[in-house]
């Protein structure tokens, strides 16, 4: 009885929690770009809490595509699908994924958020196949591919296998184009880092340009180092792995929780999307795309956007603050910017080749709400070039505020469609140029 009173104490108290915090002032088309509005930090005593409840999507709701592109649903019925991977053969690979139920980082507040924001489930740890054999834009085989993982989320193909980046390992397959499933039992290839707190649980892996390394990327153990540097050994990097050996280095550090990741056709540059930290008020800190520099710093958790120091963290290092590698590009403000491809097809008009879509997972303490879209950043000359633009919104609806989807991963399939991967829709959503009949409504 005692367990249940304290339960809902502690229930009453994160509502209470939740009507509390400060409004962003500024609009996030200023914290965008590469010369973003970075206003003083404001530590919060009470978060910001301003989640939009998961709800899904009713019969026949569907996101709303950028003009001149309609969107409609791959596949359906899925198991909180998080990350997509495009296989040679036209095959697209979905990660059915959550947390470790071990992990004991996304307690307290910030379980109870990401409960509210549909992550509360189970993780189903496995990888669905999906086929579109005839070619109308809808999966018509679904099969699971892998099954038994831990909290599996990046997947890529190099030199005839499969690595797939679960939540402490890096695994590697056989792979056969054309089949359906995967019997064979994992390899692995190396340990990542997880343990008992795994605050940033997913870990991404895609082939380098040489194609002879892996870049991997693991998120940091807590918001700005709450639970001491320690726990933060070999976290908050992209660290590049030897397939053949097992060996690792590191590649980059100090970002706080690398997700989605692109090698740049024809530079063979690494580029990534970064969730930047919380707490320090609406404004503050703005989510980025960057080209990854190797060996370089980026300031987590010492500071931020370069040389901006964060007051919370004690005690400071000036000696890695000065030498913070300023990001490329802004995207606002705890937009949660996960998903990344770099657009290269030719299905699109020319001008979104080379630039690069944004899955923008959305805000869970910013009011207003950031992100829940996915993006366009147009580039010319190899970088970001132009502020980014809604190309898939409306996850968000009605009165109530209730997110009917979530986008995370983003992949380019091989028409040129862009596909969203719809954790809260349970959706795969697909992007292509609209048709003349649907143009007209």
């Amino acid at each position: 009885m005692l367990r249940v009173l304290l339960g809902l104490i502690g229930i009453a108290v994160l509502l209470a929690l939740a009507g509390c915090g400060t409004n962003a002032t500024l609009p996030i088309r200023t914290q965008t770009g590469s010369d973003p509005r970075l206003p003083p930090p404001d530590a919060e005593m009470i978060p910001t809490v301003n989640i939009a409840p998961a709800e899904g999507w009713t019969d026949g709701a569907k996101p709303q595509a950028a003009p001149g592109f309609e969107v409609n649903a791959f596949a359906r019925g899925l198991d909180h699908p998080r990350w997509l991977y495009v296989l040679p053969n036209g095959d697209v690979l979905v990660a059915e994924s959550n947390a470790p139920a071990e992990a004991q980082g996304l307690g307290g507040l910030k379980g109870w958020v990401m409960k509210r924001a549909g992550a509360g489930v189970p993780s189903p740890d496995r990888i669905v196949l999906l086929r579109d054999s005839n070619g109308d834009g809808v999966a018509d085989v679904r099969s699971v591919f892998l099954d038994h993982l831990h909290s599996p989320f990046g997947m890529t193909l190099l030199d005839g296998s499969l690595y797939v980046a679960d939540t402490d390992a890096l695994l590697r397959f056989p792979y056969r184009e054309g089949e359906t499933s995967i019997t064979a039992r994992a390899e692995k290839v190396t340990d990542l880092p997880a343990g008992p707190i795994n605050y940033h649980w997913t870990k991404n892996v895609v082939a380098g340009p040489n194609g002879s390394e892996l870049y991997v990327s693991v998120g940091s153990n807590s918001n700005v180092g709450n639970h001491g540097m320690a726990v933060e050994h070999g976290r908050a990097r992209i660290i590049e792995v030897d397939p053949a050996t097992g060996d690792k280095r590191m590649f980059a550090f100090g970002m706080r929780n690398p997700v989605g990741m692109a090698v740049q056709p024809g530079t063979g540059a690494l580029w990534a999307v970064v969730n930047e930290r919380d707490e320090l008020g609406g404004d503050l800190v703005p989510d980025y795309l960057t080209r990854v520099t190797p060996g370089g710093f980026y300031g987590w958790p010492y500071s931020y956007f370069g040389q901006h120091v964060d007051p919370r963290v004690k005690p400071q290092r000036p000696d890695l603050v000065a030498r913070a590698i300023v990001p490329d590009y802004a995207l606002g403000s705890h937009v949660a910017a996960l998903g990344l491809v770099l657009y290269s097809g030719d299905l699109f008009p020319a001008r979104y080749r080379g630039g690069a879509f944004i899955g923008e997972h959305g805000s869970w303490n910013r009011r207003p709400r950031s992100g829940y879209k996915v993006v366009f950043v147009p580039f010319a000359d190899g970088k970001p070039a132009g502020p980014p633009e809604d190309f898939l919104s409306g996850f968000v609806g009605g009165a109530d505020g209730k997110a009917l989807g979530r986008p995370v991963g983003v992949a380019m399939d091989h028409a040129g469609a862009l596909l969203v991967a719809d954790d809260v829709g349970n959706i795969i959503w697909r992007i292509t140029p609209a048709t003349e009949a649907n143009e007209d409504h």
